[in-house]
């Protein structure tokens, strides 16, 4: 029973820590993802900000250009401005999008580690159910065999109780016949004694009888 208990103990601590260990994993997987999405955002916003310095740098350009060239030259400076600023309204929307997919990614994840969070309180309320009903029923097998232990034990002592009081009486009905044959024979020792004390006495009367008549 001992071992059996030591051993449930020795399971379930071994569960209890693999689950531990488990979810440490996963946390620390999760955090390495979102470091590592973290320093990708980091740097496209950067590598952004480097093309919009650039983009200011060419504007600014463009601005002196435009002072100093002619119609067309600002003409085509325009359709590049406007290019270059249809194409940071395009990384703008990107990154506006990539935020909220990672957002969305992030919401999942937590969605995810929620759902086995849940999933292992419930097996660990299964276990523990489980557990105290194998409990409850070895208490109730031990409380049975103790007490079919213990009516064999009364049994074979009532046994053992009869045989010795047959015994006893068996000995004192043996004790009770001594005593009867004891006094028997003191009665009869008695009696021989009596009689030979009579005869004793009369010898002695005929023999005082017989000297006082010779006298």
């Amino acid at each position: 029973t001992h071992c059996i208990t030591v051993i449930l103990l020795t399971f379930q601590t071994n569960i209890v820590t693999e689950l531990k260990n488990w979810k440490l994993n996963l946390i620390q997987h999760h955090k390495l993802q979102m470091r590592q999405e973290k320093e990708k955002h980091t740097a496209h916003v950067k590598q952004l900000q480097n093309e919009v310095e650039n983009l200011k740098e060419l504007l600014h350009t463009y601005e002196i250009s435009i002072g100093r060239k002619d119609e067309v030259v600002i003409t085509n400076l325009s359709k590049a401005l406007e290019k270059q600023k249809e194409r940071v309204e395009l990384m703008r929307r990107f990154t506006l999008w990539r935020i909220q997919h990672m957002k969305a990614k992030q919401e999942e994840c937590s969605i995810r580690m929620a759902d086995k969070h849940f999933q292992t309180a419930l097996m660990k309320k299964v276990w523990a159910a489980w557990r105290s009903v194998c409990e409850e029923r070895w208490k109730n097998n031990v409380a049975k065999a103790c007490q079919l232990r213990a009516e064999d034990v009364c049994v074979q002592l009532t046994n053992d109780y009869e045989a010795k009081i047959a015994e006893l009486t068996a000995t004192v009905e043996q004790a009770r016949a001594e005593i009867l044959r004891l006094h028997s024979e003191r009665d009869q020792y008695e009696d021989t004694m009596k009689k030979a004390f009579m005869r004793g006495v009369c010898a002695l009367n005929l023999e005082a009888m017989t000297m006082f008549q010779s006298k």
